[in-house]
């Protein structure tokens, strides 16, 4: 009985407090929030800066995609002239655009010394083709005659690269006293057994000529 008497004391309480505010009190004006104040505008819903949000994600790829797009061409391109650029000075023997294995003067006068005559152990590698064709025909006789032709050919090489060894030495103590020939013979070898279309450095002379 107490309990029931006391909430219904304060519901008459709340109805006058009501009351009186409706009636005699002054109508108060609607506080602002303290965040509103501070930035000077209405804080946006949430449907509107998730709005923003997605916006800024699609909008911004663009612009960036088109300038990554565009530096990338330029990048591809300057990247082929400077391809040109060492490629065309690599023809001429410029010792910046060589590979490290090329550089010094030694091994242009062992390049030119190669490139300026015609040898046997150019058409090696065209012969070695012929002869691992031919070594797969079931045939007897035919393999009977490769392989004593491949002996031949790699006797030849051997003596080949014993007159390389020695006219090339000779020729740098005459036109370059001093210098070290470590590793000449092998890096001759290895040029005059390419084919002169796909030896790197090209050939700055053609057969024949003088250098």
């Amino acid at each position: 009985m107490f309990r029931r008497g006391n909430a219904g004391a304060r519901g008459d309480t709340a109805q006058d407090d009501q009351g009186e505010q409706s009636l005699g009190a002054p109508q108060t004006t609607k506080v602002r929030p303290a965040a509103e104040t501070a930035k000077g505008r209405a804080t946006p819903k949430r449907s509107e800066a998730e709005r923003g949000r997605r916006q800024g994600i699609t909008g911004t790829p663009s612009r960036s995609g088109s300038a990554s797009r565009s530096g990338t061409k330029t990048s591809s391109a300057d990247s082929r002239a400077d391809r040109l650029a060492r490629s065309e000075a690599m023809r001429r023997g410029e010792q910046w655009a060589l590979p490290a294995r090329d550089r010094g003067p030694v091994k242009g006068l062992a390049r030119d010394y190669i490139d300026s005559r015609r040898r046997l152990s150019e058409y090696y590698m065209y012969l070695m083709i012929v002869l691992v064709v031919v070594l797969f025909v079931k045939k007897s006789g035919v393999q009977l005659y490769a392989e004593p032709i491949a002996l031949v050919l790699i006797l030849l090489v051997v003596v080949d690269a014993a007159w390389l060894r020695f006219k090339l030495t000779k020729l740098v103590r005459e036109r370059l006293p001093g210098e070290n020939t470590r590793g000449l013979t092998i890096y001759a070898v290895f040029r005059a057994l390419q084919i002169r279309r796909f030896r790197v450095p090209p050939p700055r002379i053609h057969p024949g000529d003088k250098f």
